[in-house]
């Protein structure tokens, strides 16, 4: 079943460059919502200007020790109090912004929120209603660590903002445009028909914006850009965008597919797990081998920060420097992939905290990647810089960009444009 969506056809360009007519609106003040099974991070930003008012997390949720951390620039203040539910943090950070707001910009007329899986029947944001929130609910079982919190952070929101629009922002949503040929499993076709077994990808938002802001970097239309996309942190997606749009991405039916992540395995030979089960291993230790204790933190055996392991390595930790060239190898192989399928490359893009921050592993996934015109500037990626920039050589073909994410804003973005 579909369920209808605004129009999303100009998002990509509208999240960077927002359309005429939103400024044309009135301002509206947005609150982002990403809620996790025991925190809730939020962000209130003013729109079309894009203005951040406050940004922070209610934490441990529910636990011992929970507390509310507001951010600024410059500094973080966290406060502990009693979040016994997700209501009664909303409630607090409510009560927080409301403390700290300098101006008369009004109330809070809508909130986006993030929402990890929208199946098939979301293409696109949408207005929370009870049709969208029983569907959102229903696939919860495709991302179970996931919907049910996202889930739980919508019904507290609409408890205490009852007269603000609610808009459902999905990790999916972006990868809607994948073709059947990129997306179904080879698996009994009635896999795909009976449980909606097929590649759905995530990091949507993430990779959804820093496609446009590499657009606008090639000073191109986004319709006319072709390009890989590598977000890297805890969490690693890749994806091929053609003419602004995702063709194919790393992910799959959950976020276990694809790059060595901190501590998920990847792409493996699923003939492991029915070796493993005959070794003793039961479905719920199989899980949380493959989510909980793989990837860099599996492969080294001392941690699943890339800093650490990096220092590690530099010591002479044999299995750090293992972890890290695995980790760097199965995104060069993505890109050679990807490149395939794309044909032409415009652009390749790093982002996430990895992705923006490690010039060492940028420096080694693109080593020896000259026959497909890719070359980096090697001053220009070891220079100790933040923000948006390009590290690839004046004579590589394709450009190589970090450029920072912002899930935050495309989120708010979508929420403006369902909203006006």
């Amino acid at each position: 079943m579909s369920v209808a969506v605004a129009p999303a056809a100009d998002a990509v360009c509208a999240t960077v460059a927002f359309a005429s007519d939103y400024n044309r609106a009135g301002i509206v003040r947005i609150l982002v919502v990403n809620c996790g099974s025991s925190s809730i991070k939020y962000q209130l930003r003013d729109l079309p200007g894009h203005h951040v008012l406050a940004t922070g997390m209610a934490e441990r949720i529910g636990e011992e020790g929970s507390a509310l951390v507001r951010r600024s620039d410059t500094e973080s203040l966290r406060t502990q109090t009693s979040l016994a539910d997700h209501e009664q943090a909303m409630v607090v950070i409510l009560n927080a912004l409301e403390e700290s707001a300098t101006d008369d910009g009004g109330p809070i007329q809508a909130v986006g929120h993030r929402v990890v899986h929208g199946g098939e029947a979301f293409s696109g944001s949408v207005l929370i209603d009870e049709s969208v929130i029983a569907s959102i609910e229903r696939f919860g079982d495709l991302a179970p660590l996931h919907n049910p919190p996202n889930l739980t952070g919508i019904r507290a929101a609409r408890t205490a903002l009852p007269d603000a629009h609610q808009v459902a922002v999905f990790d999916t949503a972006f990868h809607a445009t994948i073709p059947r040929v990129a997306y179904i499993y080879a698996l009994p076709y009635a896999c795909y028909e009976e449980y909606g077994i097929r590649r759905y990808g995530f990091h949507g938002t993430s990779h959804q914006y820093v496609a446009a802001r590499a657009a606008e970097h090639l000073e191109m239309d986004a319709s006319q850009v072709n390009c890989i996309t590598c977000h890297l942190g805890n969490g690693c997606s890749m994806a091929a965008v053609r003419a602004g749009k995702c063709v194919d991405t790393s992910m799959g039916l959950t976020p276990l597919e694809g790059l060595v992540m901190g501590t998920r395995c990847g792409d493996m030979d699923p003939a492991i797990l029915f070796h493993l089960h005959g070794k003793g291993y039961d479905v719920d230790a199989l899980n949380d081998l493959c989510n909980k204790q793989s990837g860099l933190l599996g492969i080294s055996g001392k941690s699943n920060d890339m800093r650490t392991l990096a220092r590690l390595a530099e010591e002479g930790d044999d299995r750090a420097r293992l972890a890290i060239d695995i980790f760097c190898y199965r995104v060069k192989k993505y890109i050679g992939a990807y490149s395939a399928v794309l044909r032409e490359v415009h652009a390749i893009v790093f982002t996430g905290g990895i992705g923006e921050g490690a010039w060492d592993v940028r420096e080694n996934i693109c080593a020896e990647l000259d026959n497909l015109g890719i070359v980096l500037d090697n001053d220009r990626n070891q220079a100790r810089k933040d923000g948006e920039r390009i590290v690839s050589h004046a004579s590589s073909r394709v450009q190589v960009m970090v450029i920072p994410t912002d899930e935050e804003g495309v989120i708010a973005a979508e929420t403006y444009r369902i909203v006006s």
